[in-house]
């Protein structure tokens, strides 16, 4: 089973970092980083690079692609390598996923039409743009789409494909071998859950 994550300038590094993690963990997957070009991709914070090892021409047709978010989302709507990448990968694909705003990149392919999809509690109204049906789900499948919402979200993404790529138990394996067990301090991790005022904190953050 060969996974292939994308990377383009100013990735968020856990949309990436998360899935592969749990993917690289499985039995018999293989993990592949991939961009237009070999070498390294720099994430949106400007310090965290990541390397392609292969181009999207090396590898045209992944069992599973895993489409990262990052603040450099709406800028890569325009990249044709990218987008065209994912939308001819998609043909022979067995699964198609997104982490955050990366679903916006399947929408920008043509792939949304119709379907329910999520993606960051921030651009959630965006993918009416590709004619999708906005969800506030931690993870929604539609046929063999997967989209997942903002950043954490692609290890419970990651986890979920796992159980349909392997099994149940595979997937409740790689869970306690990367002792996933969130158990976060506070309780403000939805913009349900969090005061007005914390999530204008957030969407400056998102800004800045």
């Amino acid at each position: 089973m060969h996974v292939a994550i994308p990377l383009y300038s100013r990735y968020t590094a856990l949309d990436a970092v998360g899935p592969y993690t749990v993917l690289a963990f499985a039995p018999g997957c293989t993990v592949t980083f991939v961009a237009a070009e070999r070498g390294p991709v720099t994430d949106d914070q400007g310090t965290l690079t990541l390397t392609a090892t292969a181009s999207y021409a090396d590898l045209p047709d992944p069992d599973v692609i895993v489409v990262p978010g990052g603040l450099g989302t709406l800028d890569a709507l325009s990249d044709e390598a990218l987008v065209g990448w994912i939308r001819q990968a998609h043909q022979r694909s067995r699964w198609t996923t997104s982490v955050c705003t990366g679903s916006l990149l399947l929408g920008a392919a043509g792939l949304l039409g119709g379907l329910k999809a999520t993606t960051h509690w921030a651009v959630m109204d965006l993918l009416r743009r590709y004619d999708a049906e906005p969800v506030s789900e931690r993870v929604v499948t539609q046929g063999k789409i997967v989209t997942a919402a903002g950043v954490s979200s692609g290890i419970d993404m990651a986890l979920t494909l796992l159980a349909q790529l392997s099994d149940v138990e595979t997937a409740q394996a790689v869970q306690l071998t990367i002792e996933y067990d969130p158990q976060p301090p506070f309780d403000t991790g939805s913009p349900h859950k969090a005061t007005e005022k914390i999530t204008e904190r957030a969407l400056g953050l998102l800004a800045g």
